[in-house]
């Protein structure tokens, strides 16, 4: 991957954050993204951010769990290994429950985390796009690819530090 150059506001609080999010969004600039150590309520309204798939995803994948635990238990209990136990009929409901929703939760949880992976191209031994920017757990970081003009860069620059920067300076990705 190539090397890329941001410019990049850092911030003590959230609400400065946010205020300079939707500042840099009203002026124009393009936000390459967002660093900060706990999500930040409103951080995706003031970014613009698309919907994400991922409770469509998860909903789908537990109701895919829900349906293979009721089908397996019912295949099980009625077809393959048929047991009257203490006179339950054999396709006793309440039985299949705690089973069917073990599965829900499992399929759901396990579907999201894989797909939330495959989504953000989150693989294994793949280098950190931003690696060095500076976020930390005391600090809130916004990201902007460098403008192109000098004047650009003063505008923005100037934004950053009039809605709360603690400082704004140029990194590089690596």
């Amino acid at each position: 991957m190539a090397d890329r150059d941001f410019l990049v506001g850092v911030f003590v609080c959230e609400q400065d954050l946010l205020a300079a999010t939707h500042a840099a969004r009203e002026a124009g600039f393009k936000i390459h993204d967002a660093y900060t150590p706990y999500p930040v309520h409103g951080m995706d309204e003031a970014m613009a951010l698309p919907k994400t798939l991922l409770p469509r995803l998860c909903f789908l994948f537990g109701a895919a769990g829900l349906l293979l635990a009721v089908l397996f238990q019912c295949w099980v209990g009625l077809i393959d290994w048929p047991m009257n136990i203490g006179g339950k009929s054999f396709g006793a409901r309440p039985a299949l429950i705690p089973i069917a929703f073990e599965l829900t939760v499992l399929f759901a949880g396990l579907g999201t985390v894989i797909s939330f992976l495959v989504l953000r191209r989150l693989f294994p031994g793949r280098e950190p796009e931003c690696a060095g920017l500076g976020a930390s757990d005391a600090s809130f970081v916004l990201a902007f690819a460098t403008p192109e003009t000098e004047q650009l860069r003063g505008t923005l620059n100037r934004l950053l530090l009039e809605r709360g920067a603690k400082s704004v300076r140029e990194a590089s990705s690596r």
